[in-house]
């Protein structure tokens, strides 16, 4: 038990203590002097970073057996991520993960010789049940197989094997279990120290949780930045709601998004319900092709777009003060949400169930509930609206965790904000023109 708590810790610390603990406790036997070292590292490691064990008062306890299930963090699904690690673990010290060449798409219900490989990789990490047929046919049951795995992996599921799927497939085991156990402890730290209500924001997941004292009440798909323009990591807590919000353009947002739009045809503008300003707020009339024509030039003129169905920003804007102007909002394009990849925006956050999040905060942190529906009534009219309490929100990097079926899930660093995973060198990863 503590070779197992030693290893996962060794992954979250690597060269560190905890390689030689693991070096010691494989041995035939131990002094008691160095299981007491362990022990008492194993605790330092938790406590510093805030997760309780489920008993400290290891001294007072003369069982190792016990002693070693009181070092054990109070965390939930501890055991279900120890159990895939030691898996992840065996598999890295067998020789089975040569690299899958990929020379094309490989398509349901195609033949093609890595289907016999892919079918083996989907078997060892438990995304199909046999991996006894040698046939070289993507047929139905592998094609399931392939869906299950790309959806664990944030990948489209059409079970077709391209340069992504392959590129997961190819990850070393002990990448993954590298991935996997510095994830589950930078959450586990994170939620120690949370309160009983909060919004998190999971950036490379694409996805938001409302938490109400440890269950998460409302659940939603969100878009993210791109990779060029990230959403930051930050906490804050929202205080207003902004209803039919209107669009104050950024400049780096007007002069490499809308401008070129402009340049093209003028009456972008007006179809878009943009009124432009000058820099005495004098609002600017011209005609489309004297639109188009400035804004070939310098361009000394801003841009807010009128609150409507049409406005970019939705029917909602969730306020919460930073240093970098995002905010939640919603989105006059939720075709998007449909997308594998939402790292989409130019930083802020736009919410699917944006309208169930408003209305779980007219629930739970508005006391004058007439005022909020009467706010609703105009649809062209922007209104500010303070909440009673306040709602803290988190915007996080987690790129692994165990989902509520114990299914290991893995997402792409999308920010390249981590070590870029492990794979065997091939070729096939670096397919870029299918």
């Amino acid at each position: 038990m503590l070779y197992q708590q030693v290893s996962l810790i060794a992954l979250v610390k690597p060269n560190s203590e905890f390689d030689q603990h693991k070096v010691v406790l494989a041995q035939q036997s131990v002094q008691s002097e160095a299981i007491q070292q362990i022990e008492t590292d194993i605790q330092a490691f938790w406590q510093s970073r805030q997760i309780p064990i489920n008993n400290a008062a290891l001294n007072k306890l003369d069982d190792p057996f016990i002693r070693a299930l009181a070092l054990e963090p109070q965390l939930a699904g501890y055991l279900q991520v120890q159990n895939r690690i030691r898996h992840l673990m065996w598999l890295a010290e067998q020789d089975w993960w040569q690299p899958i060449q990929l020379s094309q798409l490989v398509r349901p219900g195609k033949q093609d010789p890595i289907i016999a490989d892919v079918v083996k990789r989907l078997w060892l990490l438990g995304d199909i049940e046999t991996s006894a047929s040698e046939s070289t046919l993507l047929d139905s049951s592998v094609a399931e197989a392939l869906k299950r795995f790309q959806l664990r992996h944030g990948l489209k599921p059409d079970a077709v094997i391209g340069p992504e799927t392959i590129k997961w497939l190819n990850i070393l085991p002990a990448e993954r279990a590298s991935i996997l156990a510095n994830n589950f402890v930078q959450r586990a730290e994170f939620m120690a120290q949370r309160e009983q209500r909060f919004l998190v924001i999971n950036i490379p997941a694409f996805e938001m949780e409302l938490f109400n004292e440890g269950r998460v009440e409302l659940a939603s798909k969100v878009i993210v930045g791109k990779p060029y323009r990230p959403t930051p990591l930050l906490s804050s807590s929202i205080s207003n709601v902004v209803i039919n919000p209107s669009w104050r353009v950024p400049k780096k947002i007007l002069y490499n998004d809308l401008l070129p739009q402009v340049r093209k045809d003028g009456n972008y503008i007006a179809e878009r319900n943009f009124d432009v300003y000058d820099r005495d707020d004098n609002r600017m009339q011209r005609t489309a092709e004297q639109w188009s024509d400035l804004a070939k030039g310098p361009f000394p003129y801003r841009f807010v777009q009128r609150p409507g169905l049409n406005n970019t920003l939705g029917r909602y804007k969730f306020y919460f003060p930073n240093d970098f102007s995002v905010y939640l909002h919603d989105t006059s394009d939720p075709e998007l949400f449909e997308r594998s990849n939402r790292a989409l925006s130019s930083g802020c956050i736009r919410v699917q169930n944006v309208e169930g999040l408003a209305n779980w905060m007219a629930a739970n942190l508005v006391k004058d509930k007439q005022t909020w529906v009467d706010r609703h009534r105009d649809r062209t009219r922007t209104q500010w609206f303070a909440l009673n309490s306040k709602l803290n929100v988190h915007l996080v990097y987690w790129t692994a965790w165990m989902d509520d079926s114990n299914q290991a899930q893995f997402r792409n660093d999308i920010y390249q904000m981590h070590s870029r995973p492990q794979v065997q060198d091939s070729e096939s990863a670096q397919i870029n023109d299918l």
